[in-house]
């Protein structure tokens, strides 16, 4: 099912989500109504808070850049190893408009659990690693724009905060 996406301003979006204990039919439908909002929103990542679910999973699908990459799901995932730094630009499907260069590793070792529930490691770079590290964040209560220049960020959030008060003047 496609939910809506969560914007920012919203307060999920700032919290540590909760890990998963085990994985059941609940924790699958939430990862399938994640891909299908990705889908819908053409994205390459998409976290649980992003719909406004404070658990810690995520998806990722990067395959229309690198096709050898299949789309996955993780449940509490965590970088276990990092190395190399690069900077490149991002953008947020919860903060629609505003794109910044970030710095970021450029290798992860990433340990998950799949929907099976079992536990397993896998490598990650370039743009992979990029997206993991972004999402992952999300589960933090992390946002790109926190990484972003300071000035930036000041005029993106006086911009959301003007439409936010539109928005509360149009259904108040």
């Amino acid at each position: 099912m496609v939910r809506e996406i969560v914007r920012f301003g919203s307060k999920v979006l700032r919290r540590t989500c909760d890990p998963v204990d085990h994985v059941d039919p609940e924790i699958r439908g939430l990862l399938q109504d994640l891909f299908d909002t990705l889908e819908e929103a053409d994205g390459v990542g998409l976290a649980a808070p992003q719909i406004g679910v404070s658990r810690r999973v995520l998806i990722i699908d990067i395959s229309s850049q690198e096709p050898s990459i299949p789309a996955v799901g993780l449940i509490n995932p965590r970088i276990t190893r990092s190395s190399g730094m690069a900077i490149g630009e991002e953008g947020c499907l919860s903060i629609p408009e505003l794109y910044g260069d970030v710095g970021r590793f450029t290798e992860i070792e990433v340990e998950t659990t799949d929907v099976a529930g079992e536990t397993y490691r896998f490598e990650a770079q370039g743009v992979y690693a990029r997206v993991l590290q972004h999402e992952i964040d999300h589960l933090d209560g992390k946002l790109f724009i926190d990484r972003i220049s300071r000035l930036k960020r000041s005029r993106y959030v006086l911009k959301r905060k003007k439409q936010l008060a539109a928005e509360r003047e149009e259904t108040g």
